[in-house]
């Protein structure tokens, strides 16, 4: 195996600051008259009130100048707009329900044109999540209290030119208006318009597809939900999903390259059935050498005992696993939280295909009913996931498959904030099947996370 710096990276010095100035900034309205509508929000939308910001970095390209992208974008925003028409509305309480809809009214979604004093290649490694990318894309400054959204955007869009003629796109949305599947399928659809393409993909905006049953029937026990103790509608919208205390947090990347992630599938095929090798895979083994490395090091550097309970969260589309199947097009958030339970004596001491396994099992569970069931979960209770960490994979989302009029992004990722329950998995910059692992811990955990991690990989 690789030496210790092949698998860890310690942060290289990046300028913080990208000197970015904003030369302007618009409104953008659908460029077609839309129906004036209330859209439903699903349960699994409801509780997803907060931005998520992506950069989508691009080489300069001769017939493509930063200005030019910028008018194009502008124009082609205008264009998607229509079809997703409640890009351009605003999030208000339902009177009646108290429950968050999307007031398609025409608002508008933000655009905005800056530039960095930098050359692209000035700004460092592109996969290293510098805090200097949150100037890519302006903050949305949501604070999350729904009386005062009426004039928060759900969209925002931000070209940054470089000196060298390479520019960035950064995105801000809401995540109440998509997950991460159909966040790509609009970034399919918006590079087919600003081609002069039809739609990729027309995409389909009923949640109702996933509503409540009527009466909700929760027929599991849900440990991956936490109950709330509080009214609906009150500050529930400020609940934290995750604990956000501000502790200092020490921040490495672990690269897995495609080698090491067939090693560790042979490492599990050891001593396992054939029947079962199926779920070994990518996504499987690297999230189960993450389970066992998080969960160790929280013991050691706490004196916790062996049998200490750890849960780990992921998320998984439920679109296939419904019973009729949710159509792939399907616009709204579409994942639940799957989890995976051991003592941590087990996750030490077990075979890594056990381990494996049971990370597999979280997906297993999925089925149409559970899905059903933990919907249903939410019309009963006031809520949110509730694990030890959750493992938030890009790793496989291709966003920097899109091929726009000015090519492919040479890099795609979202804009990083470290928090210690959420361990993040990009992709490799040369699009491999390598993976990189984000993992902010304190200090004495991530000294003995890395320790574990090599370990485990020698």
């Amino acid at each position: 195996m690789g030496s210790l710096d092949h698998h860890h990276q310690e942060s290289p010095p990046l300028p913080q600051d990208l000197k970015v100035t904003i030369q302007h900034s618009s409104l953008v309205f659908p460029s077609q008259e839309t129906e004036k509508k209330s859209l439903f929000l699903s349960n699994i939308d409801q509780v997803l009130n907060f931005s998520v910001e992506t950069v989508h970095f691009f080489a300069s390209h001769k017939d493509f100048p930063p200005r030019v992208v910028a008018e194009k974008l502008r124009n082609t925003l205008g264009k998607i707009l229509v079809p997703y028409d409640f890009l351009a509305g605003r999030l208000k309480a339902n009177a009646k329900t108290g429950k968050m809809e999307i007031d398609c009214n025409a608002a508008g979604a933000v655009f905005i044109v800056a530039s960095s004093e930098y050359k692209l290649d000035d700004i460092g490694d592109l996969v290293y999540p510098n805090p200097g990318f949150k100037q890519l894309i302006i903050n949305s400054s949501f604070d999350d209290n729904l009386l005062e959204q009426d004039d928060k955007p759900l969209c925002i869009f931000q070209v940054t030119s470089f000196k060298c003629g390479g520019f960035s796109i950064g995105t801000s949305t809401n995540h109440a208006t998509f997950d991460g599947l159909s966040f790509k399928v609009f970034l399919d659809n918006l590079a087919a318009l600003a081609a002069d393409k039809p739609l990729a993909i027309i995409p389909c905006n009923d949640r109702r597809l996933l509503a409540a049953r009527s009466p909700p029937r929760v027929t599991f026990d849900h440990p991956e939900m936490l109950k709330l103790k509080m009214p609906f509608g009150e500050e529930s919208n400020n609940a934290p999903i995750f604990d956000i205390t501000q502790e200092d947090l020490d921040f490495k990347i672990f690269r897995l390259t495609p080698d090491d992630i067939a090693n560790l599938k042979e490492k599990a095929k050891a001593t396992v059935e054939y029947e079962n090798s199926r779920y070994i895979t990518g996504f499987n083994v690297v999230s189960a050498l993450i389970w066992r490395c998080k969960a160790l090091s929280y013991d050691h550097a706490k004196g916790k005992t062996p049998e200490r309970e750890s849960r780990m969260l992921y998320a998984v589309d439920i679109r296939p696993r419904l019973n009729p199947p949710l159509p792939a097009s399907y616009v709204g958030n579409a994942v639940l939280s799957a989890y995976a339970n051991a003592k941590c004596e087990e996750l030490k001491e077990k075979p890594f295909s056990r381990l494996v396994e049971m990370v597999s099992e979280g997906a297993k569970r999925m089925s149409d009913e559970y899905a059903r069931s933990a919907i249903d979960w939410g019309e009963t209770y006031k809520g949110f996931p509730h694990g030890e960490f959750l493992v938030s994979s890009w790793w496989k989302l291709g966003f920097s498959k899109v091929e726009y009029p000015w090519g492919k992004p040479k890099y795609s990722c979202p804009v990083v904030y470290h928090k210690k329950d959420i361990i993040l998995l990009f992709p490799n910059i040369d699009n491999d099947n390598g993976v990189n692992v984000l993992v902010s811990l304190p200090s004495k955990e991530m000294v003995e996370f890395e320790s574990l991690f090599n370990k485990f990989l020698a």
